[in-house]
């Protein structure tokens, strides 16, 4: 097993483990442990510190959302899966950027890693959707849903907020606005 993560002997399912838990520390581990290899990419390929920083940031998301999914099954070394998901990141950025030229300089064997980065790009996608048809909502609609679902306000308490009668009625309205919500959402290209 291999044991990379920073001065201790943090094996790769441990850190997988911390991500599982949650664990900040085993976060900033990983973070530690990786970001030079990372910032040694996408300087060696028309990159700067931020651009690294941003690639770096996505991948741990990507892999955190992997492992949260319940059915992530680490084939390879964990750097190794790291590397490859930046790389992959990183080859799109320069390809956006028009500076791509058919090749990247990689000092480290990678992997490919498409479908976790098609399944990030499709949950971002739908986050910005959500996004734009509660912008679309209008209010009291907006603010009852963000509320109840982002701010965990209960029935009694949004019926109080906006004047209901009583919170069989705030729940009416909440549900009406959610048919609003999901009518926006799907209308949506």
């Amino acid at each position: 097993m291999n044991k990379h993560l920073t001065g201790s002997a943090t094996t790769d399912n441990e850190a997988i483990l911390g991500i599982l838990n949650n664990s900040e520390s085993m976060l900033k581990r990983i973070y530690v442990a990786y970001f030079p290899m990372v910032l040694k990419l996408v300087l060696s390929n028309s990159g700067n510190d931020d651009d690294a920083k941003d690639v770096y940031q996505e991948a741990i998301i990507v892999l955190y959302n992997k492992v949260r999914s319940g059915d992530f099954e680490l084939s390879s070394k964990l750097q190794t899966y790291i590397y490859s998901v930046c790389r992959r990141l990183w080859l799109k950025r320069l390809h956006q950027l028009s500076k791509y030229g058919g090749d990247v300089h990689d000092f480290q064997e990678f992997m490919p890693v498409e479908e976790d980065l098609v399944n990030h790009e499709e949950r971002d996608l739908q986050f910005d959707k959500m996004g734009l048809a509660l912008a679309e909502l209008g209010e009291p609609c907006k603010t009852i849903i963000e509320d109840y679902y982002m701010h965990s306000l209960s029935m009694q308490e949004i019926c109080e907020k906006f004047g209901y009668t009583n919170a069989d009625n705030a729940k009416t309205q909440k549900y009406k606005c959610l048919q609003r919500l999901k009518k926006l959402f799907f209308q949506q290209k």
